[in-house]
């Protein structure tokens, strides 16, 4: 694990041992349903990011940004809770599931405790990150297990072969098989090197043949339509873009942009 996920999963663990009693009925909020076509955007909202910096000021309109994206037609969006480095509570995320009720909204986080999925479905989640290299098996089947329990979709996040033969491995469980089959269980490459918190613009291309039997998101570093339709061809059928799309002075235009690409490029 990176020095960056070490100082991640640390501060993690802090917050969680500080989450309170969760009850069953704190977790009856309606989940919304991750709606997939040929090729869909997961829509990122963020005020900063360690690699980024700033990207929005304290008058970001979560709102209006959410709002915008579910008019370029994003299939969820993705909400950063993580306050040290990102800025993110989950009052934001509370924030957006209010504004976009019927659009499911993920908690992307460095999360380490399954309480912390639970608190994710408390705040309205519909679905939550997990990073593989931050979890040991056993830790990652008790998170994967709550969250399909509270019929929330996992985004898996993968970084190198290991990752991958790892989520591969989870695979070759039928019941694994069958969400991953239906969308509640999706496999993504994050290209962020995270020991420099650039951009491996190659590393999307190079993992491609071992992406395995699922839906498959490219995370980080896309920009624009082209981006898009080359992730499509290399296997790909979602995209994770938040920095792109929160400095963009259209980001519905960029959603949709990105979106037809995608698709034009798994049909062709």
């Amino acid at each position: 694990m990176s020095d960056f996920l070490q100082q991640m999963a640390k501060l993690s663990a802090e917050r969680a041992d500080a989450v309170g009693r969760i009850h069953a009925s704190d977790l009856d909020k309606p989940v919304a349903t991750l709606q997939l076509g040929a090729f869909d955007i997961i829509a990122e909202i963020k005020g900063r990011s360690p690699a980024e910096g700033e990207l929005a000021g304290a008058d970001l309109d979560r709102v209006g940004q959410a709002r915008d994206y579910v008019r370029g037609g994003a299939a969820a969006i993705s909400v950063l809770t993580e306050p040290s480095r990102f800025d993110g509570t989950l009052a934001h995320l509370e924030e957006v599931v209010a504004a976009v009720p019927d659009t499911p909204v993920m908690r992307k986080d460095f999360l380490v405790d399954p309480l912390q999925v639970s608190e994710a479905r408390k705040a309205g989640a519909s679905g939550v990150l997990l990073i593989t290299a931050m979890l040991s098996d056993d830790k990652l089947r008790a998170m994967l297990d709550c969250a399909f329990e509270l019929g929330m979709f996992v985004l898996l996040e993968s970084f190198d072969e290991n990752d991958l033969a790892r989520s591969n491995a989870l695979l070759g469980n039928p019941a694994d098989h069958d969400r991953a089959s239906a969308g509640k269980l999706l496999v993504g490459i994050n290209t962020r090197n995270l020991r420099t918190l650039e951009v491996d613009g190659k590393r999307l291309e190079r993992l491609a043949p071992l992406l395995p039997n699922a839906r498959c998101v490219a995370e980080s570093g896309l920009k624009t339509a082209d981006d898009a339709a080359a992730v499509a061809g290399w296997g790909y059928s979602l995209a994770l873009v938040g920095s792109a799309l929160m400095r963009s002075k259209d980001p519905a235009g960029l959603v949709r942009d990105m979106r037809t690409a995608g698709s034009a490029r798994v049909a062709a």
